[in-house]
């Protein structure tokens, strides 16, 4: 199949059939002029703004390609599980469902379990780039797929394609096929709002940055050159404004808070290399991350300890900058609610009791309305200059945290003003377990709620940034918000109904309207980017992404190497594995297996006298071969160190956090985000040798 760039003269015919039908789909000329490439077969990435119609062009051009290839075989990838329904009932679906036939795969899915049949028995697959990945990784026959099983292959958000995201993983088995010589590969078509310059401040850097994501997805990127015109007629910029407030005059609540921040440092009696920056920062809390991982690594829990409680005070201090003083309060006595009886040393005797000490002032000065945070009363005028009984509006509202938009519907729904300006709030939130976290009906729900005018007003994390469908807003209000100018041209591109306003409400000075302004640049300079390198000849272009994809196989055959040497630098049973609260150790490498390619499970039975069960787990979802159990805590301290799951109704197995447990090795103590990056290889699990183990008498 042809390549970038390529356009083959025997696609001529199909190209000037597939135009004549083009009015059928109701392309404008704009989308029209993005697709000719894709429909000539070469690799694009469709480059237009959030609410310029990308899926739907895409879905013409997945129409044509289905038509006009033998044996055709269409991929749609999403980065989001909520996508993978969307894409497939509000796009594909009405316009391919009578003539092909189309699935749509997540891993809440069950055909993710036989994935390979899925993809031979359907036209159009729609599906989480993980479930891809996996089933390219997978060499059962049933779940296994080839990259050449696929003809079209359709990447949404493909700006994501980078680093180490699972879109670079399945276009790294891509790129090395490539680079091999390997036919047949399908056909490449990105899609996204904006590239992004990759963090480049200068146009040298944005460059090259987009010319690695044209290298990662094997692309040219394409943009309307001749319809501009009418690409902003349809996707109009609102109104942007700021929204300053002057700086409160007086905060003796947080000023308590420093207080105390001040007397645990005393206590610590910090190590004299260690200077945290700023109270209320988010440097100070990257420090005193790093400070945590210190105290584990040197045994010094009074270090650990310390650190993870004024990360908890550095917490109440930004809630205080952007919610109410309450908000904040709140956010604290939430987490010493459970530490007042998991004490088990002086550390924890003295940091709780310094909150007990503090809690009744604490509460007094958080009720005291004359020192509230004025951000929330500009924040309350900017709603109200759009909402009221009278007038129909939409808006969107984001803030950083999932706490913070619990915080703000709390706040919207007990304030008397907005509520009678017609108000109907309700927050929005990635799909996951916990309380933070929505399920994917509860997402759905509150969006067709928001579509049908029940609500009016959503109040969201980034997740409403990309992707969804969300109706038009004549209203988008950012709120403590520091983002990069994708996530920032993202959230803008809400606000698409006429006359709309984006709205940003920050404090004099704040860091929220610097980063606005930056990024206002970094959008100008990924368009000048993308310009320098559409202006590129061919075959400049050509050698420039081969040469970055040679280098890019290259770099990571070194990590893969460098990551096979870390893991074999000890055996499994030389490394303890240790609660990263109190720092028992509680077991070694060698009782940790690799059940089913993804849970990390302990088969060592006497790991049970060192965990407590408590509630009950319940997921959204059901699984082939397992279902959760309880809750597991360290006997000790109630560290949270995971959860049991049952597995073929026969075992019992703890499928554990790595992040709660520290790790004692030969070379010292280290801790680890995730078990990829644990230093000993892990073996998989053998439910046979598991049952020989624990049930002997049965094997005798």
């Amino acid at each position: 199949m042809p390549r970038i760039g390529q356009g083959e003269a025997e696609n001529t015919t199909q190209l000037t059939g597939a135009k004549s039908r083009m009015a059928d789909f109701q392309l404008r000329a704009y989308q029209e002029e993005v697709v000719e490439r894709a429909l000539r077969r070469e690799n694009v990435i469709i480059w237009l703004p959030t609410g310029g119609g990308k899926t739907r062009a895409a879905v013409y051009v997945a129409k044509k390609h289905l038509e006009t290839t033998p044996r055709a075989k269409v991929m749609v990838l999403v980065n989001k599980v909520h996508l993978v329904d969307q894409h497939y009932n509000k796009e594909f679906k009405p316009h391919l469902g009578n003539d092909y036939t189309l699935v749509a795969v997540s891993g809440e899915s069950e055909e993710k379990d036989f994935f390979g049949r899925v993809v031979r028995d359907n036209d159009v697959v729609i599906c989480t780039a993980q479930i891809l990945y996996n089933a390219l990784t997978n060499t059962e026959e049933n779940k296994h797929v080839e990259l050449s099983d696929i003809t079209l292959l359709i990447i949404d958000e493909c700006h994501h394609t980078h680093k180490d995201s699972v879109y670079n993983q399945v276009m790294a088995c891509y790129v090395e096929k490539k680079l091999k010589g390997e036919q047949p590969l399908p056909q490449i078509l990105g899609l996204t709002a904006s590239p992004g310059t990759g963090g480049g401040r200068t146009l040298d850097k944005a460059v090259g940055h987009v010319l690695q994501i044209c290298s990662n997805l094997d692309s040219a990127i394409v943009s309307t050159k001749n319809y501009v015109s009418e690409l902003k007629e349809k996707v109009p910029r609102p109104l942007k404004s700021f929204d300053i407030v002057e700086k409160r005059l007086q905060d003796p609540f947080g000023d308590h808070l420093k207080g105390m921040m001040q007397m645990i440092h005393e206590y610590m009696d910090l190590p004299p290399d260690v200077r945290p920056r700023e109270c209320g920062t988010q440097e100070y809390e990257a420090d005193v991350v790093v400070l945590e991982q210190r105290g584990v690594r040197q045994d010094n829990r009074l270090l650990a300890q310390c650190a993870l409680h004024l990360r908890q005070y550095n917490d109440a201090l930004l809630i205080n900058d952007t919610l109410r003083m309450m908000d904040a309060y709140r956010s604290l006595e939430e987490f010493y609610i459970t530490k007042f009886i998991t004490a088990i040393d002086g550390t924890d005797f003295f940091l709780v009791g310094l909150f007990e000490e503090n809690q009744v002032e604490l509460q007094k000065l958080a009720r005291d309305s004359r020192y509230e945070n004025p951000k929330m009363g500009k924040l309350e005028s900017t709603l109200l200059q759009q909402f009221s009984p009278n007038v129909k509006s939409k808006g969107i509202l984001f803030s950083k945290t999932r706490k913070s938009i619990h915080c703000l519907k709390d706040w919207v729904l007990n304030n008397k003003a907005l509520q009678a300006a017609g108000i109907k709030a309700d927050f929005l939130t990635g799909s996951g377990n916990g309380s933070t976290y929505m399920t994917q009906n509860e997402q759905a729900d509150t969006i067709r709620n928001f579509r049908e005018g029940t609500l009016n007003l959503l109040i969201s994390t980034s997740v409403a940034e990309e992707g969804l469908d969300i109706p038009e807003c004549n209203l988008v209000v950012r709120y403590g918000l520091l983002t990069n100018e994708i996530a920032q041209q993202q959230a803008s591109g809400r606000a698409r109904a006429k006359d709309s306003k984006y709205s940003v409400v920050a404090q004099t000075g704040g860091r929220e309207v610097q980063r606005e302004l930056t990024n206002e640049y970094l959008e100008e300079l990924t368009g000048k980017a993308i310009a320098k390198v559409q202006e590129m000849s061919l075959r400049e272009f050509r050698t420039k992404i081969t040469e970055l994809q040679t280098e890019a196989v290259i770099c990571r055959k070194i990590a893969e190497s460098r990551k096979v040497e870390k893991k074999s630098r000890n055996t499994a049973a030389s490394v303890q594995l240790l609660c990263r609260n109190c720092f028992k150790s509680v077991a070694t490498g060698s009782d940790i297996k690799l059940l089913d390619n993804q849970h990390f499970v302990n088969v060592n039975p006497d790991f049970k006298r060192h965990y407590k069960v408590g509630m009950q787990v319940v997921l959204e979802r059901s699984f082939e071969d397992w279902e959760p159990g309880c809750t597991i805590n360290c006997s000790n301290c109630n560290k949270d160190w995971g959860y049991e799951m049952k597995y073929k109704k026969v075992a019992l197995l703890p499928n554990l956090k790595i992040k709660n447990l520290a790790l004692e090795t030969p070379q010292g103590r280290v801790t680890v985000k995730k078990w990829k990056d644990v230093p000993f290889t892990v073996e998989d699990f053998s439910l046979a040798e598991y049952c020989e183990d624990n049930f002997p008498d049965l094997f005798n």
